[in-house]
C-alpha cells in the first residue's frame, strides 16, 4: 500500500514515540525529528513509496544519531520478557478454548498490540488479551485459513515484532499439532524499530518449533519488500504452499505485489489507521484476518467510513 495523507502524522508520531525511547538529550531529539521531517514523502513530496520504506529512511537517522546499528535492542528484550511472562495464561486459555486454532488466530493478530501492553503489569496484560479476544474476526477469512492449512505442506511466516512472536509461536505451535507442515519463520536481517531478528526469535524458542531464516534485505526496513529479500527466501517463498504475513509493515510491502504469491498470503493485522478501516471495512482497531487474491483492486468492497 502506498502511502496516504493520514500516513504522515501517523509516521511521524511513531518516530517521536521510538526517539523518545532512545533516552537522547531534548536538543538532539529536536534534531532529530527535524530530519525526520525533511524526508520527501513527509513533506507531502513523494507519494510513490509504502510506510516501510519510509521509516526506513526514519531507521538510518537514528541509527545516525546513536552511533549503533540496533538502538531498540533493550526495548525488543523487554517486550519478550514481559509477554514470556503471561505464557502459561495463554496456554491456558487455548487449552480451554473450544477451537484451538480459532484462538491462536486471534492471540496471533492480538499480539500486534504489543506496544501498546508494554506499560502494564503482567495481570493487566492478561486482561487486555482477554478482554480484545472478545473481537471477531471474519468467519469467511477463517474458514478459508482453515482450508488452505489443511493442504498445506510448506508454510513460511513472515514475523513482525519482538513481544508479538510468543504470540506467533503459540500458532505455529497449534498448526503443527493439528496439520504438522514444514514451517519457515522469516525476520529481519537488519534490525529495525522493535521489530524481530534472529536474536529475538532465538531468545523466544521460534527454533524448536520452526526454521528461521533471514529475509536477506539489505537495510532497516521494517517490511517485507520481496524484490529486496535474498534468492534464499525467495525460493522458499515461491515453493511454500501458503504464507502468513503478520503486521502492517509486511502488509503495506506486500499489498503492492500482484501474482501468485499474494494469492498465497494471509494477512493478520489491525486496523490501526483510517486507510485500513476504508480498505478492509472495519471499526478501529479491529482484527483482520484477510487473503488478497486474484481479483482484488486495491479498494475496499464494503467502503466503511472511519469510526473511532
Amino acid at each position: 500500500m502506498r502511502i496516504q495523507p493520514e500516513c504522515i502524522p501517523c509516521i511521524l508520531t511513531m518516530s517521536i514515540t521510538a526517539i523518545r525511547k532512545l533516552r537522547i538529550k531534548d536538543d538532539a531529539a529536536r534534531e532529530l525529528v527535524a530530519k525526520v521531517l525533511d524526508i520527501p514523502s513527509m513533506r507531502g513530496r513523494s507519494w510513490d513509496v509504502t510506510s516501510p520504506e519510509v521509516l526506513e529512511g526514519v531507521m538510518h537517522l537514528m541509527m545516525d544519531a546513536t552511533g549503533t546499528v540496533d538502538p531498540f535492542h533493550e526495548v525488543k528484550a523487554l517486550q519478550n520478557r514481559r509477554i514470556a511472562e503471561i505464557v502459561p495464561f495463554l496456554r491456558n486459555i487455548l487449552k480451554e478454548a473450544p477451537d484451538p486454532l480459532h484462538t491462536a488466530v486471534k492471540l496471533a493478530i492480538l499480539g500486534n498490540t504489543i506496544d501498546l501492553m508494554m506499560g502494564d503489569r503482567p495481570t493487566d496484560i492478561e486482561n487486555s488479551v482477554a478482554e480484545k479476544l472478545k473481537e471477531p474476526v471474519s468467519e469467511t477469512a477463517y474458514q478459508e485459513f482453515r482450508r488452505r492449512l489443511h493442504e498445506c505442506r510448506s508454510l513460511v511466516y513472515l514475523g513482525d515484532n519482538a513481544g508479538e512472536i510468543v504470540f506467533d509461536r503459540l500458532l505455529m505451535e497449534t498448526v503443527r499439532e493439528l496439520h504438522a507442515p514444514d514451517i519457515v519463520f522469516i525476520v529481519r536481517s537488519v534490525p529495525t524499530l522493535n521489530d524481530a531478528t534472529l536474536n529475538e526469535a532465538r531468545s523466544v524458542g521460534i527454533q524448536e518449533i520452526a526454521t528461521i531464516v533471514e529475509n536477506g534485505i539489505d537495510g532497516p526496513c521494517p517490511g517485507t519488500v520481496l524484490r529486496r529479500c535474498s534468492q534464499e527466501v525467495m525460493g522458499l517463498i515461491n515453493h511454500a504452499d501458503m504464507i502468513i504475513s503478520k503486521g502492517g509493515g509486511n502488509f503495506d510491502a506486500l499489498e503492492e505485489e500482484k501474482g501468485a504469491v499474494r494469492d498465497k498470503i494471509t494477512f493478520m493485522l489491525l486496523s490501526k489507521c483510517a486507510p485500513y478501516c476504508n480498505l478492509f471495512g472495519v471499526n478501529l482497531h479491529q482484527p483482520i484476518l484477510a487473503h488478497l487474491g486474484e481479483g482484488y483492486s486495491g479498494t475496499p468492497t464494503k467502503p466503511h467510513p472511519f469510526r473511532q
